[in-house]
């Protein structure tokens, strides 16, 4: 890839962070735009994906080209090993090779042979913090694919892939602030209107009622809402 090219590449990935700082396309749609240009701009990648794992052993998909990103992804969570996982809890960047000959995660490797054509792998890590992780992947079906070249271009696109995750999860954060908020709002309403008490005592009452219960606030907030109104 020329300088030209590496030059092109950024902007365009830049324009989908710029716009997914502005809200103003689907996320899954910008996760799955930076997949696609993964899988374009790394030389000899044929698929790409991302994977997000769990401390408790979840792993999802968020983002794919192709079945075998998802397919290899089941395989991890089905042995709680491989490059994926490896890449985003231990290591800011893994490349296998050849699957044939790597000795690492054998459990993987064996059952990655067996149900796919996939022989080489580069992970890199997105995030990773007490509970989940993220990690962008590119495979091809040749052993030996992944060169220098193709390493330096996957931790560029891991760079502006990773900024773009952590505004989509800030967004999601801000979303769900704001529909606590509102929920909890409604509850204190409820509250304030049926035994004439002010906002203060409403909001220590649903507090006292969250700790009693051991039950987050707004959760409490949603049961008094929806036990007023059932049919929501």
């Amino acid at each position: 890839m020329t300088a030209k090219d590496r030059s092109g590449l950024l902007l365009e990935v830049g324009e989908l962070v710029q716009a997914l700082q502005q809200h103003s396309v689907d996320v899954d749609s910008v996760l799955g735009e930076l997949t696609e240009s993964a899988r374009q701009s790394i030389p000899g990648a044929q698929y790409a994906g991302i994977t997000v794992a769990t401390r408790n052993g979840k792993v999802r998909t968020a983002a794919a080209t192709g079945p075998y990103p998802v397919l290899l992804d089941e395989i991890q969570q089905r042995h709680c090993e491989g490059p994926c996982l490896s890449a985003a809890w231990e290591h800011h960047m893994i490349r296998i090779n050849d699957i044939a000959r790597e000795q690492r995660w054998p459990s993987y490797c064996r059952d990655a042979l067996k149900e796919t054509p996939i022989r080489s792998i580069m992970s890199f890590q997105l995030f990773a913090d007490h509970h989940t992780m993220g990690a962008l992947n590119v495979y091809a079906e040749k052993p030996d694919v992944f060169d220098d070249d193709a390493v330096e271009l996957g931790l560029i696109m891991a760079t502006h892939t990773a900024l773009a995750w952590n505004l989509v999860r800030r967004d999601e954060q801000f979303r769900s602030a704001l529909a606590s908020r509102d929920i909890i709002g409604q509850a204190k309403g409820m509250i304030m209107e049926r035994f004439k008490v002010d906002a203060v005592q409403a909001f220590e009452l649903l507090k006292r009622l969250s700790q009693s219960s051991n039950t987050p606030l707004a959760d409490v907030a949603r049961e008094l809402v929806e036990s007023e109104h059932p049919h929501k």
